[in-house]
C-alpha cells in the first residue's frame, strides 16, 4: 500500500502561483510513476502531468505546458506541482496519484486539495 497526502492548496488571484506537495509513505519502493490530476465541478477528472520515479521523465497535458511544472524529491518521497500564471478555470480539487505498474493505471490516490483561483 502507498499512502499519499497532498498539501499546498488555497485561494489565489488570477496570475498568481501555488506549489502543491504530495508526500508518499508506505511501500514507496513499488512506485513507478506519480501523477497530478484535477477535478472541477461538473467535469471529469483530468490528467495534468506525470513523472517517472526512476529517472524523472515527465509528461504534460498540452493545456498546462509552460505553466505547470512537476518535480520530485526522492529522499523525501515527495512530488511537487508548481503552478504559475493561474487562471480561474484552474479552479478544481487537485489530486496526486501513484502507479506501481507504469502503464498509466494509478492505483493509489490522495485525498485532494482545493485550489481556487479568483478573477
Amino acid at each position: 500500500q502507498v499512502q499519499l497526502a497532498e498539501s499546498g492548496g488555497g485561494l489565489v488571484q488570477a496570475g498568481g502561483s501555488l506549489r502543491l506537495s504530495c508526500a508518499a509513505s508506505g511501500r514507496t519502493s513499488s512506485t513507478r510513476d506519480m501523477g497530478w490530476f484535477r477535478e472541477a465541478p461538473g467535469k471529469g477528472r483530468e490528467l495534468l502531468t506525470t513523472i517517472r520515479w526512476s529517472d524523472g521523465g515527465t509528461y504534460y497535458a498540452n493545456f498546462v505546458k509552460g505553466r505547470f511544472t512537476i518535480s520530485r524529491d526522492n529522499a523525501k518521497n515527495t512530488v511537487y506541482l508548481q503552478m504559475n500564471s493561474l487562471k480561474p478555470e484552474d479552479t478544481a480539487v487537485y489530486y496526486c496519484a501513484a502507479s506501481t505498474t507504469g502503464n498509466g493505471l494509478y492505483e493509489y490516490w490522495g485525498q485532494g486539495t482545493q485550489v481556487t483561483v479568483s478573477s
